[in-house]
């Protein structure tokens, strides 16, 4: 049986195993209790109550705009669904960038108002201090480098990352150092498949890919992309499993056909 198959719950203990072992880790967004509880029965090693809660719930055009109090909200309705996968909730824009207290404090609020088991947080180096003090309060940390996409504005693009050999070599420290200062696992975004696949093997904790490649230990994508809910978004790393938009708009048209023709509510449907 799979390591995944064996255990009752998934912990950042089993998330290692799985990478010991060779086992792909699967990781997919969700923001509300019933999509999440479809996600936790489809065996998902891992929940992410993404910051994307701001694009593909809000309708903002960034990430940015999200708050910690909306992000705890969504992440309460996600851990309510969740019987056996790992949650795990972005820490928001402005919630920790250069302050650690801060950053402990939004991580602390999180862990406590809505039950999620560990926090994620973009960057390498320069957030050395807010991942130390959290972890020191006991609370997972995962990593988030390459697109991070918190960081649109100074990057004024959402193409892919370090592809030139400077930028790689500090990706590549930024992995090990994360790695050091005690982060459970890492994200890495829209980066060349060769440079993941060397920080995948470079380091011993699991390395979760989204445009990354095949050769890291394991994939995320967001929801509402995956299922084609949203469909103006066509990158390359995006595999749509349904169409999920033309469904649901036809069947929203076939219901107000049937109240505007009165054939909804039948004698059936009727006391």
């Amino acid at each position: 049986m799979s390591i995944h198959g064996k255990a009752r719950r998934i912990t950042t203990h089993v998330l290692q195993e799985m990478k010991e072992a060779g086992e792909k880790i699967a990781m997919l967004t969700a923001y509300d209790y019933s999509l999440a509880k479809i996600v936790d029965d489809a065996s998902v090693d891992v929940i992410l109550v993404g910051d994307s809660a701001s694009n593909v719930m809000a309708g903002h055009e960034t990430t940015l705009p999200i708050t910690l109090d909306q992000m705890i909200y969504h992440a309460t309705s996600v851990v309510n669904a969740v019987n056996k996968s790992l949650v795990v909730v972005d820490l928001p824009f402005g919630s920790y960038q250069g302050n650690s207290r801060k950053a402990l404090a939004s991580s602390i609020r999180i862990m406590k108002e809505s039950g999620a088991h560990a926090i994620k947080m973009e960057g390498g180096k320069e957030v050395s201090d807010s991942v130390e003090r959290i972890l020191s309060a006991g609370i997972p940390v995962m990593g988030h480098l390459g697109l991070t996409p918190q960081s649109i504005y100074k990057f004024g693009t959402y193409s892919v990352r370090a592809t030139k050999e400077e930028e790689a070599a500090r990706l590549m420290k930024d992995s090990r150092h994360l790695e050091k200062l005690g982060c459970f696992a890492i994200v890495l975004e829209k980066i060349p498949a060769d440079l993941a696949k060397e920080v995948s093997e470079s380091v011993k904790i699991p390395v979760i890919g989204i445009g990354a490649g095949p050769d890291v230990d394991g994939q995320v994508l967001v929801l509402h992309d995956m299922l084609g809910i949203t469909h103006q978004f066509h990158p390359r790393f995006l595999r749509r499993y349904l169409n999920l938009y033309d469904d649901i708009k036809q069947a929203i048209g076939n219901y107000v056909n049937d109240v505007r023709t009165k054939d909804f509510p039948n004698e059936n449907e009727q006391y």
